[in-house]
């Protein structure tokens, strides 16, 4: 059944969406106007004006009412749900970035398919962090899942896969070791930052499944991080000097350095690097001790942060 607007237009809106509205506009115009009636399998017609498809056959084709898409089109205060989009999205060929896009200018949460999140990073970023040995370099995405880790990473830490998400995440670890094997020490200052920052990128997921079912199986994991989570705390990322510990050398001070990455939006290379003399050596001691005693495919006992 098409649909039909309602009228929003006295409704408040926030700066944010005032300037939204605008850019969906023009990103509509834009996308329709390269599909043409051939790419859907309609007849081009006589004494076609319009460059691509017509306002109400992108309507017609995508089950809605030739008013609502105006409207839509003309960035008026409407309402959408992600059904409809996803419709409007088929119709004029929108591929997956195209079709966040289109969610965010319409604020409604996206949702990314289940192969979007990802898994694993290119060969040549697995370069980039194991040329950085001895220094230790990780790759996170905006949840704390562990993509991809150098040798110099694994000296200090290893993150096992969480069977409730499915991925190796820090969180995760973090929060189910027991106090006395955590690696993080001063824990009960780092890990409400980490939470923190978490919620600060949760802001962009909001409704997303493999998110809400992240934070509810974590929460369920970890009392700890349920109480932390309800505080709402919100901080962005930056660099912080982070004291941790290994059982063969001891504590180091570590300074936390975070690079962005081509074409992973969320994603960063996290570089730890030591804070002083003596921890210089200890990460060095590390290295030593892997090349004696560890082949280079195995991981320590430690986890990681």
């Amino acid at each position: 059944m098409a649909m039909e607007p309602t009228d929003t237009t006295r409704v408040a809106r926030a700066p944010s969406t005032q300037r939204r509205r605008p850019e969906l506009a023009v990103f509509l115009r834009s996308r329709r106007a390269r599909v043409t009636p051939a790419d859907v399998g309609m007849p081009p017609g006589l004494r076609r004006r319009t460059p691509g498809l017509r306002r109400e056959e992108v309507a017609q084709l995508s089950g809605v009412g030739v008013t609502w898409y105006t409207w839509l089109e003309q960035g008026r205060p409407i309402n959408a749900s992600p059904q409809v989009l996803d419709a409007v999205a088929r119709t004029l060929r929108l591929d997956a970035p195209e079709r966040e896009h289109l969610y965010r200018l319409a604020e409604v949460p996206f949702e990314a398919a289940a192969q979007g999140l990802p898994r694993r990073v290119a060969p040549q970023v697995q370069d980039v962090i194991d040329a950085l040995d001895p220094l230790l370099a990780v790759v996170y995405n905006a949840r704390y899942d562990v993509l991809a880790a150098n040798p110099a990473y694994r000296d200090l830490f290893t993150v096992p896969e969480a069977g409730a998400i499915g991925a190796p995440n820090v969180l995760w670890t973090l929060f189910t070791l027991p106090e006395e094997t955590c690696p993080v020490v001063h824990r009960e200052h780092e890990l409400p930052v980490m939470v923190a920052t978490l919620r600060s990128a949760y802001g962009r997921h909001v409704g997303e499944r493999a998110w809400e079912d992240y934070i509810r199986a974590l929460s369920a994991a970890s009392p700890w991080f349920a109480r932390l989570w309800a505080s709402g705390e919100v901080t962005p990322p930056g660099p912080r000097v982070k004291t941790f510990r290994h059982a063969a050398v001891g504590d180091m001070r570590l300074s936390s350095q975070s690079l962005s990455i081509d074409g992973m939006p969320e994603c960063r290379i996290v570089v730890y690097t030591p804070e002083d003399e003596r921890s210089r050596a200890k990460v060095a001691a590390l290295r030593e001790r892997r090349e004696r005693l560890w082949p280079p495919t195995l991981t320590t006992e430690n986890p990681a942060p």
